[in-house]
């Protein structure tokens, strides 16, 4: 049996105060996304990314506390996206500047995703850092993104997030 912590399950009684969305208006941006609760319990990313004024990004950002992420862990996923690319971001430290990301696909049908945390990359406003993969024993934070260079509306539905710890 894996290990298994519950970063976020979706449910019809769930309580979205952790969860926070930033869209490219810090930034002069004009882009909007959202998060709602379904009556199915899942978590609903929705909205329109626009370029105008620099824009290109919207977000949701799950503030975790410190959660161990013991040496293999990988997180996964359950999602249903609209065959758009998507970023998954942890941080080490809410504080840190830097997060650790990847791009995965989705394909239009319910899906499990696995990401191995050590294939997690620094960036920083789009830029990949001179720094190591995710190499900590911790995190405080999760965000789910959308910034494929172009106007788009989406639609991304999450039913879990979870930290699994893989057996030697």
């Amino acid at each position: 049996m894996q290990p298994i912590t519950t970063l976020f399950d979706f449910t019809p009684s769930s309580s979205l105060e952790s969860w926070y969305v930033i869209n490219d208006g810090v930034m002069g941006g004009l882009s909007e996304g959202a998060l709602e609760l379904t009556q199915e319990g899942h978590g609903l990313f929705t909205g329109q990314v626009r370029l105008e004024n620099y824009g290109g990004f919207t977000s949701i950002r799950c503030a975790t506390g410190k959660i161990e992420t013991p040496e293999g862990a990988i997180v996964r996923m359950r999602v249903k996206g609209d065959g758009k690319n998507y970023q998954f971001r942890v941080k080490h430290k809410a504080r840190d500047y830097q997060s650790y990301i990847t791009t995965f696909a989705t394909s239009g049908e319910w899906e499990t995703i696995d990401i191995p945390l050590s294939k997690l990359f620094p960036s920083f406003r789009g830029r990949v850092l001179d720094m190591p993969n995710y190499n900590h024993e911790s995190l405080e934070e999760f965000t789910l993104l959308i910034a494929n260079k172009k106007d788009e509306t989406f639609k991304l539905l999450i039913d879990s997030i979870e930290l699994v710890t893989l057996q030697k």
